[in-house]
Parts: C-alpha cells; sequence; structure tokens
C-alpha cells in the first residue's frame, strides 16, 4: 500500500475558483504543449473544459494568464503570459513551502496509518 499527501491550494473570487490545482494544471500544460487541445489531451480532458479553466482564471485576474492565437495557414498558438507564468511559479512555491512546514506532522499522521 502507498501512501499520498497531496495539498490542494485553491483562491476564491466571490463563489469561483480563481487559482487553483486545474487552473495551474492546465497553465503547465499550455506552457509545454503551446496549445489549449494538446494541454487539453495531455490531461485527458475535453477542450472544452480546459478551454473553461482558463476562460474563468483570466476573467478572474486583473490581466490574462494566456494569450491565444486564432489559427490559420501559420497555425495557431496559445502561451502563457508573464502572469500566467508568475501564478504557476508562486503557486508551486506555496506548495513546497506547505509541504516543508508540514513534514513532520505528514509523517506523524501517516505512521497512525494501518499497515
Amino acid at each position: 500500500m502507498k501512501t499520498r499527501v497531496q495539498f490542494r491550494l485553491r483562491i476564491y473570487r466571490d463563489d469561483s475558483i480563481a487559482i487553483g490545482p486545474g487552473k495551474i494544471a492546465v497553465l503547465e500544460a499550455v506552457a509545454e504543449t503551446g496549445s489549449i487541445s494538446a494541454a487539453a489531451r495531455q490531461l485527458g480532458m475535453s477542450y472544452r473544459r480546459a478551454w473553461m479553466l482558463i476562460d474563468e482564471m483570466n476573467h478572474a485576474l486583473s490581466s490574462p494568464a494566456v494569450n491565444t492565437a486564432a489559427g490559420g495557414s501559420r497555425g495557431g498558438g496559445t502561451a502563457l503570459t508573464p502572469v500566467g507564468e508568475e501564478i504557476v511559479k508562486h503557486y508551486r512555491a506555496i506548495e513546497n513551502a506547505a509541504r516543508l512546514a508540514t513534514a513532520a506532522d505528514v509523517r506523524a499522521l501517516t505512521r497512525l496509518l494501518a499497515p
């Protein structure tokens, strides 16, 4: 049996998640693939779902996290803006800091699990 600990930070704006694990995963996949459709395929989600996550995030921010270029003879593309890059960087830094800060307590809790 393998034990896994996962921190799931979510930042809400009103009743919707402005920044959360799914949105960060989409941003990272877009950065890697340069495309919303390729990012969606990589994450095993529909294009519509990936697009909606990006759209929700962009509307919650003062400046968009993602820029898209329409297709055409040279094809389209999607890239993170500097804001998108900052969001991913800070989100992952928070996760890492939380992991480090809670390591002793997490070890104590996992020792209480059945073998």
